[in-house]
């Protein structure tokens, strides 16, 4: 018997900086929020929150995207454990949207390639996390 996943549930990225990484997420992805600890939070709602460890996260279609702020490293894909990020968007001309936007943020990117079975826009976060955003061909 083997496991049947059908998608994944959420992904949760370890950053440094939860201010500057939650502006760049925000400016970037725009994300809604799903789960946060409010500043006036009481100590119930701290400690059923207590899972976030001060970071946010994010509702990504029926996924979540979280930010956990407790690293004190930098980012290695070189690394075991993650090498990037992929987002999926519905064409070639949303990632030729996302690079002019990634512009006028200043977000600096690769150009957008063609791998075959579709077309990569990468890119790095605030704590050099690869990113990624994939249109497939159509």
């Amino acid at each position: 018997m083997t496991i049947h996943p059908r998608a994944f549930a959420h992904v949760r990225l370890t950053v440094t900086d939860i201010e500057r990484s939650r502006a760049f997420y925000d400016a970037v992805f725009g994300l809604p929020v799903a789960f946060d600890l409010p500043p006036d939070a009481d100590r119930a709602a701290r400690e059923q929150l207590a899972f976030l460890y001060g970071g946010v996260i994010y509702q990504l279609g029926n996924s979540l995207l979280g930010l956990r702020p407790v690293a004190s490293d930098r980012f290695d894909e070189d690394r075991v454990g993650l090498d990037h990020v992929s987002f999926a968007v519905d064409n070639r001309a949303e990632l030729e949207a996302a690079a002019r936007h990634l512009d006028e943020l200043g977000v600096p990117h690769e150009g957008i390639k063609g791998i075959g079975v579709g077309y990569i826009l990468e890119f790095r976060d605030p704590d050099d996390i690869a990113l990624e955003l994939f249109a497939p061909d159509s």
